[in-house]
């Protein structure tokens, strides 16, 4: 039976995270990273169920900093960036869930261990009783944004870098993500962020679909943005491609960004790696001034929700932003 993704609107049972716990990428400001972790849960905890994974042994500091209002399960970890490690959630026709279990290398092998992270997906997916569907390929979730009506958008500088499916083809990547997620058509950008060489161009960086139809795009308007020119080829990309039902695309400009200093390191916070939760909208925000136009036009991209901004200056320094670090389990209907 085919699966679909759903999109990241639709109703969710509940939140996946993931606690931070490596010490070699949050050097001094480990303290303030779970902190931020924290945080961004109890957000999300006012509008949906959120599940914290903490590595064996800090279950209990998980469940200090996050309060009562979040579940804490312990599970072998090496990392806390759970749109890249968890399951990716699909539906069949049916409305039941099964979890697809790509592989995880670390982003192009950049850390290691990645061997707990390569695993968690199967384990959680036991744990949460989700069948799964098992790939060969190397696939993170902050790759992807898909509408729930058939089509995904990507990026070649993240999906084709020869450091995730060196042995595939682009024509046999695209093919692994309709097969795996239902979709039928691929919209390949050109550009991630240029910035970001954690991930090789995340399109959680640069785009997002906010409904059907429907994209908000990454655009900075200063000129001297490394990525102004970059993101406006995706742009012009998106203004010439139509969606899988043949529509073209509304498309919302954030054009905001907000560069601050985390221990000694600029640092960009990414207004557009939110997570949409039930009923809300939880956005990475930098107390910068910056923060409110962003907000003000996250808010109108999604006149039904609540928009909640959570301090991510931390989150934004380990390499992401709250998208990043939540992946969401849909409901499981149709």
């Amino acid at each position: 039976m085919t699966h679909r993704m759903p999109a990241e609107w639709t109703e969710h049972q509940g939140c996946l995270m993931a606690w931070p716990v490596r010490p070699d990428l949050w050097g001094g400001v480990l303290a303030e990273a779970k902190r931020e972790y924290a945080e961004v849960a109890r957000a999300i905890a006012g509008f949906e169920p959120v599940t914290m994974v903490a590595p064996p042994g800090h279950g209990g500091e998980a469940r200090e900093l996050c309060g009562d209002g979040v579940t804490v399960l312990e599970l072998p970890l090496d990392d806390s960036w759970f749109r890249d490690s968890a399951p990716i959630f699909v539906r069949d026709g049916d409305g039941r869930l099964a979890g697809v279990d790509f592989r995880f290398n670390a982003w192009g092998r950049k850390h290691t261990p990645w061997d707990a992270d390569d695993r968690v997906s199967g384990l959680l997916l036991e744990h949460l009783g989700v069948p799964a569907i098992r790939s060969a390929m190397v696939l993170e979730g902050g790759a992807i944004t898909v509408d729930g009506e058939g089509t995904l958008i990507t990026t070649e500088q993240c999906l084709l870098h020869p450091n995730r499916n060196p042995g595939m083809t682009r024509e046999e990547i695209e093919a692994e993500l309709k097969d795996r997620l239902g979709v039928t058509k691929v919209i390949w950008l050109p550009y991630g962020g240029l910035l970001d060489t954690e991930t090789d161009g995340h399109v959680d960086g640069v785009c997002a679909f906010a409904a059907p139809g429907k994209v908000v795009v990454q655009l900075p308007a200063d000129p001297g943005h490394p990525d102004y020119a970059r993101m406006r080829a995706n742009r012009a990309v998106l203004e010439h491609s139509t969606d899988a039902q043949g529509r073209r695309f509304e498309i919302v400009d954030v054009q905001q960004a907000a560069f601050v200093e985390v221990d000694g390191r600029p640092v960009e916070v990414g207004y557009l790696n939110y997570y949409l939760a039930n009923g809300g909208v939880v956005v990475p925000v930098a107390g910068h001034p910056e923060d409110a136009g962003a907000l003000a036009v996250i808010a109108a991209a999604h006149p039904d929700r609540k928009v909640v901004g959570v301090r991510a200056r931390v989150i934004a320094f380990g390499g992401g932003g709250v998208h990043c670090i939540t992946q969401q389990v849909p409901a499981a209907r149709a």
